[in-house]
């Protein structure tokens, strides 16, 4: 039996919905939305990407606080949170997904293969912190993955939410 990628996944719980997809990419480049693109149809459901690997773009973008910024660390719950929302805003997008992390290097609070997602909908917005550590490279592609997932459960729960 083969097993469907999560950017499919997705594909099928968005097409004919009406509902849409965003991303507010830093530490992937962009890696995200080049999954979601693979999907053939993907233009139906997927609005586009911000891709702030600045802090600049950021705060001027996205909307992210620079107080947040010097509170929390670009690298944080707080920032991941605020880039989703932002993207959200930005694009008017149902669901929203977002990347803050260190694919190489690490931080005085954490250590290189650190990546905060953030997801945004009508369930408010969420976030999960994930580790790996398979150098910059690697990092980027299980960061994506695991960010893709991460939205992959949020929008189920909040299908199920509707359902209710």
């Amino acid at each position: 039996m083969k097993r469907t990628s999560v950017e499919v996944r997705i594909a099928e719980l968005l097409k004919g919905s009406g509902q849409t997809l965003s991303t507010a990419e830093s530490c992937t480049g962009g890696r995200i939305s080049h999954l979601i693109t693979t999907v053939s149809g993907s233009s139906e459901y997927y609005l586009g990407s911000v891709i702030s690997y600045a802090v600049k773009v950021k705060e001027s973008l996205l909307g992210v606080k620079p107080e947040t910024i010097n509170r929390y660390g670009v690298v944080s719950s707080e920032v991941a949170a605020a880039m989703a929302q932002g993207v959200r805003a930005v694009t008017g997008s149902t669901y929203s997904v977002a990347t803050t992390g260190l694919a190489e290097g690490s931080d005085s609070r954490y250590p290189e293969g650190t990546v905060w997602i953030g997801v945004s909908g009508p369930l408010g917005t969420m976030t999960s912190i994930y580790h790996c550590d398979h150098g910059r490279k690697g990092n980027i592609r299980s960061f994506a993955i695991a960010a893709l997932s991460f939205l992959e459960k949020y929008i189920n729960a909040s299908k199920q939410d509707q359902q209710s």
